[in-house]
């Protein structure tokens, strides 16, 4: 009697080998004879549900994807359930944050993994519709984290302490109003450019950290991580209240 064979569990048994190829040696080594000798198959039984190594390694990028994808979804679902500038909120904004980086081993996997991908995806096009979903994905959260923290530094106004405990308008005018073009009223609702900035600058964090994480992780600690968005978040909630983007703060 022939033996029965779970496809979902078989795929994803193929998928995992190909990240703990990717994570020990890279992703150039994910052939498909080599994919089959670390999943303990036989190279006929990965193609039975790979035609191609671009199929898997296009499948294997979707599934990266999607698991980081989905925490962090699910992340800045609780979040967004917390009144803006709350103390709850700051801590649910880290943990949003840190679902990004490398903070332990699954999700060091996935990092080194999703960043391999996204790298391999300037030189090999059939990586490059996951690369942008990814990407698309990934900006959406960062943006609309920015905008509900840009509200919550108005709703506050000047003079009240952010979660940190820091002035959230420190090194703002005083009067509330800025002098020169960055918004008429001084206020980051006003000027579309000064977000802008801030989500590409803190995607920028998310990308260095996660590198020098990967790269550095016995200086660059899951702890170091933490201190470092903490420092950032500190910063950025006062260039908010400010209005003014991160390359005109001082």
């Amino acid at each position: 009697m022939p033996k029965f064979v779970d496809a979902v569990i078989r795929r994803q048994e193929v998928v995992d080998a190909v990240f703990r190829i990717i994570a020990a040696d890279g992703l150039e080594r994910a052939s498909l004879r080599e994919v089959a000798d670390e999943a303990q198959l036989a190279v006929g039984s990965v193609r039975h549900y790979f035609a191609s190594s671009d199929e898997l390694l296009t499948h294997a990028f979707a599934v990266v994807v999607d698991r980081i994808v989905g925490r962090v979804t699910a992340a800045d679902s609780r979040q967004g359930d917390l009144p803006p500038g709350s103390a709850e909120h700051h801590v649910a904004v880290m943990a949003l944050l840190g679902e990004f980086l490398p903070l332990d081993e699954e999700r060091a996997v996935d990092a080194c993994v999703w960043m391999a991908f996204k790298n391999a995806a300037r030189t090999k096009p059939f990586l490059s519709a996951e690369a942008d979903r990814s990407h698309r994905a990934v900006a959406a959260v960062v943006g609309g984290l920015i905008l509900g923290l840009a509200d919550a530094a108005e709703s506050r106004g000047a003079g009240t302490p952010n979660p940190s405990g820091t002035d959230a308008t420190s090194g703002a005018d005083p009067s509330g109003t800025e002098s020169d073009d960055d918004g008429a009223d001084g206020s980051v609702g006003n000027n579309q450019q000064v977000l802008v900035t801030e989500a590409e600058l803190l995607l920028a964090v998310l990308d260095g950290l996660t590198m020098h994480a990967l790269l550095q992780p016995e200086w660059m600690t899951a702890l170091m991580c933490k201190d470092v968005l903490e420092a950032h978040l500190e910063g950025l909630n006062r260039r908010l209240a400010a209005g003014k983007p991160a390359i005109n703060a001082s």
